[in-house]
């Protein structure tokens, strides 16, 4: 029986040769906030392993916002185009085409950390990089350096197995993001909008999800907001786009004209949010790109998931954030098979709460609990 040697350096799995001669890195990875954050790490590590590199993110436009001061490296940016499977909208085929002639040619690495590589892997060879790796489904165009793509896998370690091909081991799993005095003024003018409360702990809550089924219905988020202000808590509730309506609602359920209950939901920039989250006592939210950013400034977390999308997403540590499951395997309304999903199945079309058996005892245990404890802010 072999064993590793104690000097090995850690990695998610054995690390392939690193590359010569790399000056400029391409990483793509498309998609929302979550989908940026789990490839931070993947990031960080091929900057401490190419340190003389540029890398470029080629992602959506918000992550612009994000990565802007708040990375301990520097890496620059370049939006990717409408395009099927890359980034949602309607395509236009001149803007492709415009993207390529810019990027063609100029990297010496690209890295696809954009799923299962039916479109990403054909567009990411389209930059004609010296080298590529990524993930390859069993019909997905193979780069130089492939792992397979087998959907239920923690994104974060995904990223970080994907840059172990080209020879990068991890110097954090998790991502972390400063906050910038940009951002504490920015979430400070936002709060005080809201009044003056005293030294009252803030819970910030977010009721939205991208898919309807990863939402804790909304009736349950306005009694946590009631049994939260009922302990001394301030509730800000905050989303986005479709968050809004629900958002208000929560707040005038919850609320009844106390003021203790608020929705800043559409209100928000992104340097407002990341001042509020940074302000926050303790965040509970379902599986969704701001529960994602509290984690990564600092916040404790309270989780709300289906148990499939835990393994993919889910926070890797307990001592300051929390999950609730929702143990449901198929849809209550069809009965079709909801384990099977991503490239290897299609899902059904009821959008039903995969994680309305969550009860609000547990999540109200959770918040109080992480409210209690005094650990600090590791990392922050």
């Amino acid at each position: 029986m072999t064993s590793l040697s104690p000097l090995a350096p850690p990695s998610v799995a054995p690390l392939s040769e690193r590359f010569e001669s790399v000056a400029r890195i391409a990483v793509l990875r498309g998609g929302g906030l979550g989908d940026l954050l789990f490839a931070v790490p993947a990031v960080e590590a091929l900057a401490a392993a190419y340190p003389r590199a540029s890398i470029t993110l080629l992602g959506s436009p918000v992550h612009e916002q994000i990565i802007r001061d708040r990375l301990s490296v520097d890496i620059r940016f370049e939006p990717v185009p409408v395009a099927p499977g890359i980034r949602d909208g309607e395509s236009d085929p001149a803007r492709v085409e415009a993207f390529f002639a810019r990027n063609a040619g100029t990297f010496d690495l690209a890295v696809q950390l954009h799923g299962g590589g039916r479109f990403s892997n054909p567009f990411l060879l389209r930059l004609l990089a010296a080298h590529s790796i990524g993930c390859a489904t069993p019909d997905a165009e193979p780069l130089e350096r492939t792992i397979p793509y087998l959907y239920y896998q923690h994104e974060a370690l995904r990223a970080l197995e994907v840059v172990g091909l080209a020879g990068v081991g991890p110097v954090m799993l998790e991502a972390r993001l400063s906050v910038t005095d940009e951002d504490r003024a920015a979430g400070d003018l936002a709060l005080d909008l809201l009044g003056d409360h005293g030294d009252a702990p803030v819970a910030v809550v977010h009721p939205g999800a991208t898919d309807p089924r990863r939402r804790w219905p909304a009736g349950c988020f306005a009694a946590l907001a009631v049994r939260l202000t009922g302990e001394g808590f301030r509730v800000i509730v905050v989303g986005d786009g479709p968050d809004v309506e629900l958002a208000s609602h929560i707040a005038d359920t919850a609320t009844r004209g106390s003021g203790a209950v608020v929705s800043l939901a559409g209100r928000l920039s992104i340097p407002e949010l990341m001042g509020v989250l940074a302000s926050a006592t303790v965040f509970v939210g379902n599986d969704s790109g701001p529960r994602h950013l509290a984690q990564a400034v600092g916040v404790p977390t309270v989780g709300i998931y289906w148990f499939g999308n835990l393994i993919n997403a889910g926070p890797l540590g307990r001592e300051r954030h929390r999950i609730q499951l929702g143990w449901t395997t198929v849809c209550p309304v069809c009965g079709r098979d909801a384990t099977q999903v991503g490239w290897s199945a299609e899902r059904c079309e009821h959008d039903v709460s995969f994680v309305a058996d969550v009860s609000i005892d547990s999540v109200v245990e959770d918040a109080m609990s992480l409210t209690a404890r005094t650990v600090p802010a590791r990392g922050r």
